[in-house]
């Protein structure tokens, strides 16, 4: 019998062994690589401060504005020293509040609009009241 089969070579025993290491080695690099920059979480945020300054939610929710502006300040600075969990995590954070923004200034203009519709129909109403009173 062959004595190579029996017992495996020493290049076999050491590919046995390198092959799992060099693997090892590799997925170890790859996670060190980092995670691509998270552009679309940035773009999301920004267009979602743009739609908040556009229906005037610097006027009307002033905080929350200026709360996505500075997580999105924050977002691309980590992004920027290569953090890029910490960087999506504030650009999420920062498209949320420009959102609660623009629903709290949607909210605010309803309310007004509201209050409006409110007294005009108060007003309907005395006159009406006025008006049959005037004819009895």
């Amino acid at each position: 019998m062959n004595p190579s089969f029996k017992r495996p070579t020493v290049a076999r025993r050491r590919l046995r062994f390198a092959l799992p290491a060099a693997l090892l080695v590799l997925a170890a690099s790859a996670a060190l690589a980092g995670t691509p920059p998270p552009a679309t979480n940035l773009q999301a945020a920004q267009q979602a401060i743009a739609n908040a300054e556009r229906v005037d939610a610097a006027s009307l929710a002033a905080v929350e504005l200026g709360a996505a502006r500075a997580k999105l300040s924050a977002a691309e600075k980590a992004v920027a020293e290569k953090q890029m969990v910490a960087g999506a995590q504030l650009a999420d954070e920062a498209r949320a509040d420009a959102e609660l923004a623009a629903a709290r200034t949607g909210a605010a203009k309803a309310k007004a609009v509201n209050a409006d519709i409110r007294r005009s129909t108060a007003t309907l109403e005395d006159e009406m009241q006025r008006k049959t009173g005037d004819s009895k």
